[in-house]
């Protein structure tokens, strides 16, 4: 074995699973996890826990790995972890735990997330679940959203002792782990869905197509059903756009809505009840996941896709091993440019857009090289559906019928990023509603800072 180098990990071939749905990484068995766990060294001062945003004792489960103890692995993951099925798959392993592995200084390093998988999907398949709480403590939780910050709050809550009700405006739970990301990169029948039996399997309840600001408020849960305190993700599912003139023609999608019909309505799907257009040459304009899991979408639905991007390939924000992917099934991608109108026939279909080639200027706030036109590169790319992935932003109707709640000009939640607490006594935030569009783990680690945060509120500390 070669100590220096990964196991390789299995993947759909690039020409097959460009015309399917099913998941694309095969994922580890049980020989070739307890060989790729082998070239863990065990550091004494672990670097990759600290670059964990919930901190999973990661020395911890590879060491039960190694020893073919896959149950233990399991429940040393979950202290920490209440998705590690879903986390194996989307986390940033790279800029995270694996980004900050020693093995990695001079070879490859250890794949942390491939080994999470493995275990979790372990466990799924001979039905072990996380250890529940012992103890009641008789206090009331309510938390809106059933995503990542949700799941992961009310999974510790209840761990405590709490009884925890999670409130979601959808008819399905999961958040942007159902009506976000693609079933080829997460499934959700065999994924998703077991990750949340599991956090049902702690005590939590879940109630589905409950829009809260709408239905119930806030202060109502507060006041008149006995939440003693409430966690608001609720995610940041509002859509941005560019505001360049042809925005509004028809075929042009946000990413949000294309992938939400995708995903949680199956619009892949001929026979589903919600169809989306399946458009022969489409363009997504963005360069981070999202722009990435649209045009692989698309791909699937049997169109020639463009990324298009204003930056260099060095700025793209997407996982490197989501791009790979994308030009691997034939995604073509046309970087350094930027459009500036959207062309429509007089039915008011899209038939074409207009774009202008850029070039990287200096530095901008973000630390990243400001983009800047080139004078008469304008051209004319023919497609007939626009993918905009530009972003989201939290909806305001939670904040704006809760009273004492404040939000900042981006209309996300104000919270503390140490325990989630917001301006309104007993009210915690975490995740997109508070830091506006990020990954799956942020949003957790801040579901858990808040359950630690609520905690404390509750038992006086």
């Amino acid at each position: 074995m070669d100590v220096l180098k990964k196991v390789p990990v299995r993947e759909q071939d690039a020409k097959v699973r460009a015309a399917n749905f099913e998941e694309v990484c095969l994922g580890y068995n049980k020989e070739e996890a307890m060989e790729e766990a082998a070239r863990c060294i065990n550091c004494k001062n672990a670097q990759c826990i600290k670059g964990c945003p919930v901190a999973i004792n990661i020395p911890g489960f590879i060491e039960q790995v190694k020893n073919g103890d896959v149950e233990a692995a399991y429940q040393v993951i979950s202290e920490s972890s209440a998705l590690p099925a879903v986390c194996g798959r989307v986390c940033p392993q790279e800029s995270q735990c694996e980004g900050k592995c020693i093995r990695g200084i001079k070879g490859e390093p250890i794949s942390i997330g491939k080994l999470e998988r493995f275990v979790a999907d372990w466990a799924g398949e001979n039905g072990v679940k996380p250890q529940s709480a012992q103890e009641k403590k008789g206090k009331k939780v309510a938390v809106i959203g059933s995503g990542p910050a949700g799941l992961t709050c009310a999974g510790d809550l209840a761990k405590m002792g709490y009884d925890v009700t999670i409130f979601e405006a959808l008819h399905e739970p999961g958040g942007v782990l159902v009506y976000g990301i693609p079933e080829f990169r997460l499934p959700k029948e065999a994924v998703v869905a077991k990750e949340i039996e599991n956090v049902k399997s702690l005590g939590v309840k879940i109630e589905t197509n409950v829009v809260i600001g709408k239905a119930v408020t806030i202060d109502e849960l507060m006041d008149e059903e006995g939440f003693s305190a409430v966690f608001i993700g609720s995610g940041a599912g509002l859509p941005k756009f560019m505001g360049i003139p042809g925005e509004n023609a028809n075929g042009v999608f946000s990413a949000n809505e294309y992938l939400t019909r995708s995903n949680l309505m199956k619009a892949f799907d001929e026979n589903s009840n919600t169809p989306i257009m399946r458009g022969k040459k489409v363009a997504v304009v963005g360069g981070g996941n999202v722009a990435m899991d649209a045009a692989r979408t698309a791909l699937r639905m049997g169109a020639e896709v463009h990324i298009v991007y204003r930056r260099s390939e060095e700025e793209l924000p997407a996982r490197v091993e989501e791009v790979h992917h994308a030009k691997e099934e034939g995604i073509l991608f046309d970087l350094l440019t930027n459009p500036t109108e959207i062309l429509s026939d007089d039915k008011g279909w899209v038939t074409g857009m207009k774009c202008i080639r850029m070039e990287l200027g200096e530095p901008d706030d973000s630390g990243r090289r400001r983009p800047v036109e080139i004078p008469d590169s304008e051209f004319t790319m023919e497609v007939d559906t626009v993918i905009m992935s530009l972003g989201t932003s939290p909806n305001p109707l939670i904040s704006s019928t809760t009273e004492g709640l404040e939000t900042n000009k981006w209309k996300c939640i104000v919270a503390d990023e140490a325990n989630g607490k917001t301006t309104k006594e007993g009210v915690y935030a975490g995740g997109d509603a508070v830091t506006g569009a990020a990954t799956v783990i942020l949003a957790m680690g801040a579901g858990k800072a808040a359950a630690k945060g609520i905690d404390e509120y509750l038992s006086g500390k």
